[in-house]
Parts: C-alpha cells; structure tokens; sequence
C-alpha cells in the first residue's frame, strides 16, 4: 500500500470504521512511513479537541438554531478552504467521523487555531445584498447585452436620475435626465448634439439597469429566493442568489464578506443583461451628467422626438439593416444583442447618403426608435416569433416576424416585403 491509498483511509482508521484486513494493512504502512504516522498523531490530536469543544458547548445554553447555523457556516468555510493544515482532510473529518453535531460546530473554533482564515459573521441574505443596489445615490458600472464575451457594452455614470452613458463600439455620447424626460446625444467626431424628447415608454425604458434591477427587485417581493452557493466570478469569490417569476429572472452575485453587490444579471424575455464592474456611491464630477451644451458642439436646430415608437420604426430598422449591412438577405436570427452589435454598422451607411445632416439625424432617431419597440417586447414579456433566416427582402409570400400587440386577441404579421397585416392565433404560420 502506498501513501496515496494509505491516507484515503486515515479517517476511517482513527475513528476505528476500517474492517480488520484494511486495519492491518493501514497499521503495516505506518510501521514502515513517519509521514503517514504523523498525519495520524494530527487526526487524533484533532478528534481529541473536536470531541472536547462539543462538551464544552454542550453545556452551554446556546440554542439550537444558533448551534444550526454555526454548523451551516462551518461546512460553507470547510467547502472554500480545503486543506486546513498539511494533509489534514478536515471536511472528511467533519462529513464522516462519529463526531457529535455540537463537536462538528466546535470545529470552529478548531480551524481558527489551525490557521485557516474564517471570521464568524452573520450569514450574507438576499436582503443584505439588494441594500446598497436600492440606496446608492451615485453608481458606476458596464452594462452588456448578451454575453460578456460577445456582447456591447455599454459604461454608465448614474448620479441621481442622470445617465452618462458610452458605448464599446459607437462614438455616441447619452447624457440622460430621466426625471425631465430629456437626454442630450453627443457626437464627439463630427462635433454634433442635439436634444431628444423621451417621454412615454422611453422615458420608463431609459431608466438606467440599475432602476431595472430595483423594479425587478421589488416586483420580486415574496417571490422565493434560490441561494446559489459559491463561486469564482470575474476573479472573485461570490455568494449568488437568484429569484425569478414566469417573465424576468434576477441574479446577483456579491462579495461574501461585505455583501457588495459585484455581478448583477436580468433576463428579460429573451435578453440577458448583465451589470459587472460595479462600484457604489462614488464621487462624480456634475459636469459629466450635465445636460449643458458642451464647448466646441455645433447644437441641431430641432429637437428630435423618441417619445413614440412604431411598427413602421422597427420595419425601417429591418429594412436599413436588411439592405445596408446583409446584401437584402434577413438575418438568420433577430435579438437585441445582435442588433446593438449592427447599429454602429447601419449608422455609417446612414452617413454616407446624400442626405443633410438632420435628415440623417432624423434617419437615426426612426432607427433607434425600431431598436426600442423591439426591445419593449423582449422585455414585457409579449408573444412573439422570428422566421426570417432564408429569406430575401421583398418576398412578399413569406412572413418574417409576428407579434401580439399589447391589449390585443389578434397578431401582427411582417412579410418579406415589410407589409404587415392582423391574423389571428389559428391562422398564424405553423
């Protein structure tokens, strides 16, 4: 028997579980192996003061769901630590020794003098991590559609009800005034701004990721809450949690020491948005959420209206993306990750008609309004289908996409042609 095998049954051994031919082979190896009779002496050494510790506690008057929860803790911190000491298998100690439950909670104190890091604490909660998500005045953090690995990100700067948002792959500045329905576009490569009106569904829509949480977080109230263990996210240890209803499923991943909320993920619909990069209540300078003209921007004459969006907005979403980016083919799939990673991609083309600078800008209103109207039924929740993959822009006999309208018994069919019309469910393609 080698080492390796040896220590597989060292546990077993001390606590005297081993039948009689794997005892004496157990017994033979120590004979012959110092390390492995040193590991011994440190198992019993250990057993001893496991077993004292319960008595100890035992007769104290600590209650039992106090005595409950230090063993939950234990078995998390023994779970994180592995090795407590050199060849040590403390959670095979705890998990399988004959060791009484209050011995087990007394381990505690055990793995303390060994050396393994643990500061007793109240457990983290689901409310301990929404706190600073509910009450922080200013935040800072990226917002991405989709995966991290290939989804656009976008920075956001929340101070109060303001925005100062950029994106990864567009130029484009946002200054957001929520409260005011307003946001200022700032384009930092032509020296362009202009003031958009967001009242209405905007306005709600707009509200930065963080406001989405907060409302998925009190819609959520009563909901039941799935504790997620823990795990290493972005390169860091976390504690997760996940609550979720028939329409948005909420995540959030924090720090198990300060209960800080650092990865925050919401699918609505069929979107994931993730929050990452998180910081709280961070000193923000007023002039980056200003809604003042910046030096050296040339202001559009009209102010552009994204109060409003419409089935005619998103078909002219469809068709600039169908005919500026994919040769008149539609694309195989329709999201809103893929189609914030073409808007940088339609605006170009937008740039190179011969058209003024605010027709273009109104151009590029129509199309982020499109963007909105299909984000709005991704993230309600509405009934709605993609079939486009194959086919070519004017086909007039083949249905793209069908959505049932708010309110409304009956469905929307877009064709190939972009014409739409009312069907009813039965009649919908199959």
């Amino acid at each position: 028997m080698n080492c390796t095998e040896n220590k597989e049954l060292l546990v077993a051994f001390v606590e005297g579980l081993l039948d009689e031919p794997q005892r004496h082979k157990v017994t033979e190896h120590l004979r012959d192996c110092p390390s492995c009779r040193t590991e011994v002496e440190q198992l019993r050494s250990l057993q001893d003061r496991l077993v004292g510790n319960g008595k100890t506690l035992a007769r104290s008057d600590l209650e039992n769901d106090v005595m409950n929860k230090i063993v939950r803790e234990q078995n998390v911190r023994l779970k994180a630590a592995g090795k407590a000491a050199a060849g040590l298998k403390l959670r095979r100690i705890i998990m399988t020794s004959k060791i009484t439950r209050i011995a087990a909670a007394a381990a505690v104190l055990v793995v303390a003098a060994l050396g393994v890091h643990y500061m007793m604490g109240p457990s983290i909660t689901f409310a301990d991590v929404v706190k600073p998500i509910l009450n922080a005045r200013t935040v800072v953090f990226d917002f991405i559609v989709g995966s991290d690995e290939t989804g656009p990100a976008m920075h956001d700067v929340v101070v109060g009800s303001k925005i100062r948002r950029t994106f990864s792959n567009m130029e484009t500045v946002l200054i957001i005034d929520i409260d005011n329905a307003k946001m200022l576009t700032l384009d930092p490569k032509t020296k362009g701004a202009a003031y958009v009106d967001i009242q209405g569904p905007l306005q709600e829509g707009t509200r930065n990721f963080l406001e989405m949480v907060r409302r998925a977080v009190t819609d959520m109230e009563g909901i039941p809450v799935q504790e997620l263990g823990r795990r290493n996210i972005d390169g860091r240890e976390a504690i997760g949690f996940e609550a979720k209803d028939p329409h948005v499923q909420l995540t959030i991943w924090a720090d198990p020491e300060t209960a800080m909320p650092i990865r925050i993920e919401l699918l609505f619909g069929q979107t994931l948005y993730i929050l990452k990069n998180i910081e709280f209540d961070v000193p923000v300078e007023d002039s980056l959420v200003s809604m003042d003209l910046p030096a050296g921007y040339t202001l559009s004459g009209k102010q552009f209206d994204m109060s409003q969006f419409t089935e005619q907005d998103f078909t002219t979403m469809l068709r600039l993306w169908v005919e500026h980016t994919l040769n008149g083919n539609f694309p195989d799939s329709l999201n809103f990750e893929d189609a914030m990673k073409l808007a940088p991609q339609i605006g170009e083309k937008i740039d190179q008609l011969d058209l003024s600078e605010e027709q273009k800008m109104q151009l590029g209103m129509t199309l982020g309004r499109g963007f909105v109207f299909f984000q709005q039924l991704e993230s309600s929740g509405a009934a709605w289908h993609y079939a486009g993959a194959g086919v070519k822009l004017g086909d007039a006999e083949k249905a793209v996409f069908w959505y049932q309208p708010r309110n409304s018994s009956n469905f929307r069919i877009i064709y190939g042609d972009l014409s739409a019309k009312d069907v009813a469910p039965e009649d919908l393609p199959k």
